[in-house]
C-alpha cells in the first residue's frame, strides 16, 4: 500500500520529510511537489534506485532524468562547480523553473545521463522539494510522476492512482502550481544553448547572459 505524507507547502513537517528522505537513501522511490509539477525522487548516486525510477515510468533508458539541490551549494558540493555560463543564470533564475545543463560527475549512476555524460540541474522554488534534498542529504532525481508517454501532473491524487504501485511513499502538499515545465539550457560549451523551451523564455535567457 502507497505510504501518503502530507505536508503543507510553505512550512514542511520536519518528521515527515525525514520519513521519505530515509526512504530514498535506502534506495526507495518518492512522488513529491516542485514548483511546477509533481516528481519522482530517487538517489541518482544508486544504480538500482535510479533503474527503478526508469521501470516506474516504463521510460527508455536513452532518455537522461533531471535533477533537482536544495541550493548551488549542494551543487557544487555534489556534482561541480558551475561553469562560467551558468553562474548569472543562476543567479537570476535559482530558484525556479530553470535547468541547467552541466557536466556530469563519474560518481552518478550512468543511466541518470541517458549516455550523454551531462546531466540537467535546478533548484526549484519549492519548499518541499528544497527541504527533501536536505534531508536525504543529496540532489535528488525529478523526472515527472506519470507513466511515460502519459501527461506529467500538479494533482497528487493522479499520481496516487498512476503510481501507486510503482512508488514507495507519496510527499502530498496539495495540488503543485502546474503551468510549463522548466527551461532546460546548455552550459557546458562556450554559448548558452536552448535543449527545452519552458516556463523562462529563451529570450529572458540570452537578455540575462548579454548583461553578465
Amino acid at each position: 500500500m502507497l505510504m501518503r505524507i502530507i505536508v503543507t507547502e510553505r512550512s514542511p513537517d520536519a518528521a515527515g520529510i525525514a520519513r521519505a528522505a530515509a526512504i530514498i537513501r535506502a534506495g526507495g522511490l518518492v512522488a513529491f511537489p516542485t514548483d511546477t509539477l509533481y516528481g519522482l525522487a530517487a538517489d541518482p548516486f544508486n544504480a538500482e534506485a535510479v533503474a527503478r525510477v526508469f521501470a516506474a515510468k516504463g521510460r527508455g533508458v536513452e532518455r537522461a532524468l533531471p535533477l533537482i539541490a536544495a541550493d548551488e551549494m549542494q551543487i557544487t558540493r555534489q556534482l561541480a562547480a558551475l561553469p562560467p555560463l551558468a553562474g548569472p543564470l543562476a543567479e537570476r533564475f535559482w530558484p525556479g523553473p530553470l535547468t541547467l545543463l552541466i557536466a556530469a560527475p563519474p560518481t552518478l549512476a550512468a543511466a541518470v545521463t541517458g549516455g550523454t555524460g551531462r546531466v540537467g540541474v535546478r533548484v526549484p522554488a519549492h519548499d518541499v522539494a528544497q527541504a527533501l534534498c536536505r534531508a536525504s542529504e543529496t540532489v535528488l532525481t525529478a523526472t515527472s510522476a506519470n507513466l511515460s508517454g502519459g501527461p506529467a501532473t500538479a494533482d497528487p491524487a493522479v499520481v496516487a492512482s498512476s503510481l501507486a504501485d510503482r512508488v514507495d511513499v507519496l510527499v502530498d502538499a496539495g495540488r503543485s502550481a502546474g503551468g510549463q515545465p522548466s527551461t532546460i539550457i546548455d552550459v557546458t560549451g562556450s554559448e548558452a544553448r536552448l535543449v527545452r523551451a519552458g516556463a523562462i523564455p529563451w529570450e529572458e535567457i540570452k537578455a540575462t547572459l548579454r548583461r553578465a
